[in-house]
């Protein structure tokens, strides 16, 4: 099915002719220098087609005939290629390997019989002679013989290169009836000329330089009933060109249709032109530095047309596609795949976002990103220390609209115990978690609310508004303290709350006795309700790991409100009404 929507994504692309996806048998690939020459194969210049992009030369991109996939063995490519295989110039091989890898490009161009074509004709001249010497008065030479980049050809009356002229695309275009063996296609059932191999998928983060497949045959060990390398699993030539291109499109690095969600690189796309293919990547990837605010238009639009039963009729008919892949050893994995209507997919988006709200400060963004999300439960914040595979666990349970990862509600808790810091985005993490699960499987709690809910009667998250509120207290009778309750007992407290609520309760007694009348009047008073359902029963000897969720919600709940300007106000009264 992956392969089927990749296939029907090249076809719709490439019926676009603004689309700018390559043809059958051609690639887009960078290409950083261009060697200029005349029609008698003479030398001109070398062009570096590079421009500056931010801090970095970025090469022009060019559309040339694919490349072919290389292992150990020499294999020249169709009129481009690396210094060591167009020209000769020993980079990194050994001269006697050079020199054969410089004999298969010269003798690639004979075997096309394009001699009749004047750019081709030109081009065997120049390399009959010493193309080496081309670089000897370059300004380029030192850099290029020392990164060996890939160059490619042009005539000097051409404005294109050599592998562009139209006698070159006839000629690659009609490759495609090889003399590979005929039968069924697997992913579209016609009848074609079946590949050995698969084109190489560039892009995944963690992949080498040459690619990776998702679809290959490199042991025996792979092969089944004597069949070798894609016979295994018959796929057309055409189709194979197709899904690969398809891939390579969306993995490309100016796409706007890719996101790196914790170690996958996603992909996603529709299976008709909608702005969703647009939207996406806001949703779920790193905030734009341009446009901060990006993700919380995007989201107020989106939960404004869900809620109000707005979304378009189009969107119960589009298709939309969202695959992630990893790399895994020489193949690349497939760590998600979804299908559904786009309508499906924005109200599970619409829930995602919604589960996540929670009060915060008024600098903090209104919503979060998996990106953000994820780095609060790495150590150091540092996105290089995500746990592995829990940004593909987590998008998969979106977009399924699942109960969220038990690893990311764990991995939450603990840097939470471990850092002492209940923040606003693991406080959201943990919030999400617990309602999705009380939702989707045991419905036995009520709801965790967005804000400070007084009506909660949750033993949890009641001790967790009571350490709230001693740990303020605390900071109000020693103004500049350094290191609070919190700092000393927050894991105690949330695990094992009789061991540790007991001594807090007589400290309380003593910070209070600093503070004015007014301010121990309000205070004891919020004592009074949290603790009023604690009594009978007093403070639990144990916290499961939903029970521990609670308590950080109800510390971090009370803790905002401490910081209203309701609660502030409702202090300052009380303050002045007792003195």
């Amino acid at each position: 099915m992956i392969l089927q929507a990749l296939n029907d994504y090249y076809r719709r692309k490439a019926a676009d002719p603004d689309s700018g996806i390559a043809p059958f048998g051609f690639e887009q690939k960078e290409i950083p220098f261009v060697i200029v020459i005349d029609a008698k194969g003479g030398f001109v210049n070398i062009e570096d087609t590079r421009t500056l992009v931010g801090k970095k030369l970025r090469a022009r991109t060019f559309l040339i005939p694919q490349g072919v996939k290389r292992a150990s063995g020499i294999a020249a490519n169709f009129l481009w290629d690396s210094i060591e295989y167009a020209l000769g110039i020993v980079v990194k091989g050994k001269p006697e390997r050079v020199a054969q890898q410089h004999e298969a490009f010269i003798q690639r161009i004979n075997d096309s019989n394009l001699e009749h074509d004047a750019g081709v004709a030109a081009l065997l001249k120049f390399l009959s002679e010493t193309p080496q010497a081309c670089l000897d008065s370059s300004p380029f030479e030192e850099e290029i013989r020392k990164t060996g980049p890939f160059i490619a050809f042009r005539l000097q009356s051409d404005t294109e290169l050599i592998c562009q002229r139209q006698a070159v695309i006839n000629d690659v275009s009609q490759q495609g009836n090889s003399g590979n063996a005929k039968g069924f296609c697997l992913v579209d059932g016609s009848e074609q000329s079946l590949a050995k191999l698969q084109p190489s998928i560039k892009g995944v983060r963690g992949t080498n330089t040459t690619g990776g497949n998702i679809v290959s045959f490199n042991l025996s060990a792979f092969n089944s009933f004597g069949k070798e390398q894609g016979a295994n699993a018959p796929m057309g030539e055409q189709t194979s060109f197709a899904y690969t291109t398809g891939l390579n499109h969306l993995l490309r690095k100016d796409s706007t249709q890719k996101l790196t969600v914790g170690d996958a690189t996603t992909v996603f796309w529709a299976d008709q032109n909608h702005t969703v293919e647009q939207s996406f990547n806001v949703w779920f990837d790193e905030p734009s530095k341009d446009n901060p605010d990006q993700l919380t238009e995007k989201v107020a639009d989106l939960l404004t047309a869900v809620d109000n039963g707005a979304l378009p009729p189009e969107d119960h008919e589009t298709q939309f596609f969202v695959l992630g892949l990893a790399p895994n050893a020489a193949r690349i994995s497939v760590r998600f795949w979804h299908m559904g209507s786009v309508a499906e997919l924005s109200t599970r988006i619409a829930q995602h976002f919604s589960d996540l709200r929670l009060v915060h400060g008024p600098k903090q963004r209104a919503h979060l990103s998996i990106w953000w999300l994820l780095r609060s439960v790495a150590a150091l914040g540092k996105s290089e220390n995500i746990p592995p595979n829990l940004g593909g666990d987590w998008m998969r349970t979106i977009l399924n609209g699942s109960p969220y990862p038990e690893t990311l509600y764990q991995a939450a808790l603990r840097r939470v115990q471990i850092e002492r810091t209940v923040s606003y985005e693991r406080a959201a993490i943990i919030k999400a978690c617990l309602n999705r699960k009380n939702r989707l499987h045991t419905q036995k709690e009520e709801e965790i609310t967005v804000s400070l809910d007084h009506s909660n009667t949750n033993m949890a998250y009641r001790i967790g508004r009571l350490f709230a509120l001693l740990e303020k207290v605390q900071e109000d009778a020693n103004p500049g303290i350094n290191a609070t309750i919190r700092d000393r007992y927050y894991a105690a407290a949330s695990g094992a709350p009789v061991s540790v609520f007991p001594i807090l309760m007589r400290m309380k007694n003593h910070h209070l006795a600093k503070l004015s009348k007014g301010r121990q009047v309000y205070y004891e008073k919020l004592f009074g309700e949290i603790i009023a359902d604690l009594t009978a029963e007093g403070f639990p000897a144990h916290l499961g790991l939903n029970d521990q969720g609670r308590f950080a919600i109800g510390y971090y709940h009370q803790r905002q409100a401490f910081f209203t300007k309701t609660e502030n106000t409702a202090a300052e009264q009380a303050a002045a009404s007792a003195e």
